[in-house]
Order: structure tokens, then C-alpha cells, then sequence
């Protein structure tokens, strides 16, 4: 599994157990905030997950609506937070 993949399933399975949603309803593309499957407790929770699962640091900078919309958008952040690491 290519690292992409790997991070997006990652995200994936921390939506499912999280949200109690039917697997089903989320895709990479699913606006996670505006279709309601996570609200601003939520967003902890994912800020957590993503810092402790992948070794990075949020700073306020990060913290805009394009980063963590929808799986993909996460998934592009994590890759560009990953390559500055490098």
C-alpha cells in the first residue's frame, strides 16, 4: 500500500470508529464538518489522532477549512507537513 493510501485509510477507519457511521456514507471526497460527522470536538479528536498518528505538528497557520474538509484534503495535508519533515 503506497503511503497515500495508507494515510487515507488511516483517516478513514478514525471517521468510522469515531462517528458510528454506516462505512458506507463516508467517502475521501464526504465533507466531514458541513455534512456533519464531525463538529468542533470532533476536530480535536482528529488534530490528536493526526499529530500522534503521523508525527506531525498543527500550528494555527494549518488551521483552515481547505486541510481538513474531507479525507483527501487531510490526506494532501499530512503528505506537505511529511515532506517539509524530510
Amino acid at each position: 500500500m503506497n503511503n497515500e493510501m495508507h494515510i487515507k485509510e488511516k483517516v478513514y477507519q478514525f471517521i468510522i470508529e469515531n462517528t458510528y457511521s454506516d462505512p458506507g456514507n463516508i467517502q475521501y471526497d464526504t465533507l466531514i464538518f458541513s455534512e456533519g460527522y464531525f463538529d468542533s470536538m470532533g476536530f480535536i479528536t482528529l488534530i490528536t489522532f493526526l499529530e500522534d498518528e503521523f508525527n506531525v505538528k498543527t500550528g494555527d497557520k494549518d488551521f483552515v477549512d481547505e486541510n481538513f474538509e474531507s479525507i483527501n484534503a487531510i490526506n494532501r495535508y499530512i503528505n506537505t507537513k511529511l515532506a517539509v519533515k524530510t
